[in-house]
């Protein structure tokens, strides 16, 4: 009796300790959020700028992969537009057209030693879902403004920050505002389809220009509320990498015949197919609270209240439970690993004829540290081993690339749209994040080490399914913010160091 007492006291000492280490752990993560005092609101004719927003939207700039002419006549349109409503930029900066649809402006700074900026977006919207159309609360491309939101196809994405950043430089062009920095506005036309007509081209010609970019700040993570359990307030994630993509094309080769006739299990194309798919699916790669994710956790536990916080200032303990949950849902997951997704899948013609040929495709979205040589190399091997076969091919298709550099947080340029947030946005904690998405950014790596993610756009969970989806809209308040804040980036970021 007298030993259990005493097992029961050292397990009752022990607990102790271990709840004063995870309290002194916890409170030990002081805040890393900037102190900064709120900007005065800069004046915005919140009805006139959405009103030019919602011109833009109306024009059905849809890209496509495999015709560059397709839509052309919109683009122009679109190109004709910002010529009407932005006359300063039109007068006073030096407008390109690259690739035939993409447009760079350049707003020459007057200390020429400066190392310039970049501001970007894309023209390009990607096509509404055939039969979706009834679904849209007002027409897709009908640049609708009502209840408070301008409403269409690329209100979001991505004509938003395009339209913001045009409305804040002719602003700052009329208030007789001249940059140090020389600035550049990128404006590609096939973001949507990788941006090899567009960004790509642009970034090429700034090379050939021998220009090193100080900073790059292109469309990405948003400003979440209500997304991350435990944090009350909003949160604004800046990207500071962007994840990798390849896509990889399986073809499964096999005795053609009738269906009466069956080849041993697992033999037939689509046998071996199913076989291979499974192996993949069920084989993910790997997922781990490390590198940027693990930056932004640790960048937010101090602002989380409760368990959240708990657990993520303790992640030597709590880390596996911590990581169950993120990978339970699908945006987060996405933040841990490398993902795989099987996307397309092709087989047979009749019911009764066994194909010779099955062929599916992988979409992998890699993670910075991933490469697409391993990802090939490990799917190669699962496939043999699933198959038992070598009655397979495999072959990456176009636009692979690795995960971007990863800026640094602790730079200049990273504190610049820290502060600029916390002064626009009042309130707002700033993280860095991952983007999990491709954008045209990725194309300007050779170009700077500063290259950033972030749209100053409001969002909460159940607007996640608006990107790409049915009922598009921003706020006509939020997009005057938007103005706001690129107003405010480059009349500070444009300042020669």
């Amino acid at each position: 009796m007298r030993t259990l007492k005493k097992l029961l006291l050292a397990a009752l000492a022990l607990l102790l300790v271990l709840a004063l280490v995870l309290a002194a752990n916890t409170w030990r993560q002081g805040s890393r959020q900037l102190e900064v005092a709120p900007l005065a609101a800069l004046p915005v004719d919140e009805a006139a700028v959405a009103a030019r927003l919602s011109e833009a939207i109306a024009l059905p700039t849809v890209s496509s992969r495999d015709d560059a002419s397709l839509n052309a006549q919109q683009f122009r349109q679109l190109h004709a537009l910002l010529q009407a409503r932005f006359p300063q930029i039109h007068a006073k900066l030096r407008r390109e057209v690259v690739g035939d649809l993409s447009l760079l402006y350049t707003w020459q700074g007057s200390v020429p030693t400066a190392a310039p900026l970049l501001l970007m977006a894309h023209q390009d919207v990607v096509p509404i879902a055939p039969g979706s159309e009834k679904n849209w609360t007002h027409p897709p491309f009908s640049g609708a403004i009502a209840d408070g939101y301008v409403w269409g196809r690329g209100s979001w994405d991505d004509k938003g920050n395009l339209m913001a950043q045009m409305e804040a430089v002719e602003a700052l062009l009329a208030s007789g505002y001249q940059p140090e920095r020389t600035i550049y506005l990128a404006y590609g036309a096939d973001e949507e389809v990788a941006g090899l007509r567009g960004a790509a081209h642009i970034a090429a010609l700034l090379k050939e220009r021998k220009v090193h970019l100080d900073m790059v700040l292109d469309e990405g993570l948003l400003i979440t509320e209500g997304m991350l359990p435990g944090l009350r307030s909003p949160a604004a994630l800046v990207g500071i990498a962007e994840k990798g993509y390849l896509s990889v094309v399986l073809k499964f080769s096999a005795t053609p015949g009738h269906s009466s006739m069956p080849p041993p299990k697992g033999t037939s194309a689509i046998g071996m197919m199913s076989a291979a798919l499974k192996r993949v699916d069920d084989e993910q790669l790997p997922a781990g609270i490390r590198g940027v994710a693990g930056e932004m956790f640790a960048t937010l536990a101090p602002e989380m209240s409760g368990f959240s916080r708990v657990a993520l200032s303790n992640l030597w303990l709590f880390a596996p439970v911590v990581q169950r949950q993120l990978e339970a849902s699908a945006s987060t997951n996405a933040m841990l690993r490398t993902t795989t997704a099987i996307t397309v899948a092709h087989a047979g013609m009749k019911e009764n004829v066994l194909p010779a040929e099955a062929s599916a495709t992988v979409n992998y979205r890699l993670l910075p540290g991933d490469t697409k040589e391993a990802i090939l190399e490990r799917l190669k091997n699962q496939v043999a081993q699933a198959t038992q076969s070598d009655k397979f091919s495999l072959y990456a298709l176009p636009g692979q690339v690795n995960a971007s550099k990863v800026a640094p947080t602790d730079s200049a340029q990273y504190a610049l749209i820290n502060r600029t947030v916390r002064e626009v946005f009042p309130g707002t904690l700033v993280a860095p994040g991952l983007m999990i998405a491709a954008s045209d950014s990725i194309h300007y790596s050779e170009i700077s080490d500063h290259i950033f993610k972030f749209s100053p756009v409001r969002a909460k969970p159940e607007d996640l399914a608006r990107f790409h989806g049915t009922n598009e809209r921003l706020g006509t308040s939020n997009y005057a913010d938007l103005i706001r804040f690129y107003h405010r980036l480059l009349s500070q970021g444009a300042k020669a160091p």
